[in-house]
């Protein structure tokens, strides 16, 4: 069986195909057949090496964090899942790899794929979906009538956080550029700044959440726009101490808190909160909105699909900032 893994960091990461043996379910796992998997950023940023010091990859690491697929075989203490369920999830952060034909997969990670939803739709929803809902539904608790503010709307996860926000029932601000305007309005922003002509301060003010996707100094100045007592979500930007909690480090507490030190001390003369968002798996939350997937509240966004055995093209394009709104997705066997 091929897959598609980091064989080496030099150079930002070498790719190469390489065969791995058949997966097999352990206790609490089942094994998925591959039917299509998403790209995203993250992606590019292990394989350049960015969270070498706090995740440890031992290589060649199979690329790929989500998936929609088949499965083929329930391990020991397995109740949810039967062998030919539909299922799309996003594997824990220490067993990604879905850019391969099978993988075993914690049962916990995953959830029925909603029904109506090719396998290329489902697969493009699992990593930005549950960043997007852990941001909003974990980290800031967006209620009705709050006010929130996406940058980069259009994106694989902009196009769904937009989506979630305006299912909690916020009032939604986003930046694109010229040419999708009309798209972040039909996905349902309610103030779309064009950047490439405006400044967002001149039409963002007062708001209760920003969801930072854009990091450096995009951080600070964006956390302006947010009211005395908002909060902003970064995925991008500084870790903070509790990102160590959650990798199970606790020895690296101080060193994510220094990290973070520049940005939090920001965050408080403007009476905001500041906090560091590394979306983790959980299918559970899948299920819980998966109705609102039926029912068209969250609609998927895929912008291309490659074959899997083209996932180099795919690479390519999506690091090449042209790629279509939406998400890459790879489909097929390799």
């Amino acid at each position: 069986m091929k897959a598609y893994a980091l064989t080496s960091y030099r150079n930002g990461g070498t790719l190469e195909w390489i065969e791995v043996p058949e997966p097999v379910a352990g206790p609490g796992q089942v094994v998925v057949d591959i039917r299509a998997a998403g790209l995203n950023p993250l992606d590019r940023m292990i394989a350049a090496g960015q969270f070498r010091q706090l995740i440890s990859y031992r290589l060649p690491q199979v690329l790929g964090q989500e998936l929609a697929g088949v499965v083929t075989e329930v391990g020991p203490g397995v109740e949810n899942f039967t062998v030919g369920d539909r299922v799309f999830g996003r594997p824990g952060i220490n067993r990604i790899g879905t850019f391969t034909q099978s993988i075993a997969v914690d049962a916990e990670d995953l959830a029925p794929m909603p029904a109506g939803l090719g396998f290329a739709e489902a697969a493009s929803l699992p990593l930005v979906l549950l960043t997007a809902a852990q941001a909003f539904m974990e980290k800031a608790r967006v209620k009705p009538g709050d006010k929130v503010f996406i940058q980069g709307g259009t994106g694989g996860l902009g196009s769904i956080a937009i989506q979630l926000a305006k299912h909690l029932g916020a009032t939604v601000a986003t930046t694109v550029s010229t040419k999708n305007v009309d798209l972040a309005r039909e996905l349902g922003a309610d103030v779309v700044v064009d950047y490439r002509t405006q400044r967002y301060e001149d039409h963002v003010k007062d708001y209760d959440v920003v969801l930072d996707t854009l990091g450096k100094e995009e951080t600070l100045r964006s956390m302006k726009v947010l009211r005395p007592g908002g909060t902003m979500v970064s995925v991008v930007g500084a870790p903070d101490s509790e990102f160590a909690a959650q990798l199970g480090k606790p020895i690296l507490k101080p060193v994510m808190w220094m990290m973070s030190r520049g940005v939090r001390r920001a965050a408080k003369r403007q009476g905001v909160a500041y906090k560091f968002l590394f979306m983790r798996a959980d299918g559970s939350r899948l299920a819980q909105l998966t109705p609102a997937i039926e029912d068209g509240s969250i609609k998927p966004l895929v912008g291309h699909t490659f074959e899997l055995g083209e996932l180099e093209q795919a690479m390519e394009l999506s690091a090449s900032g042209k790629a279509a709104p939406g998400k890459i997705v790879v489909e097929g066997g390799a």
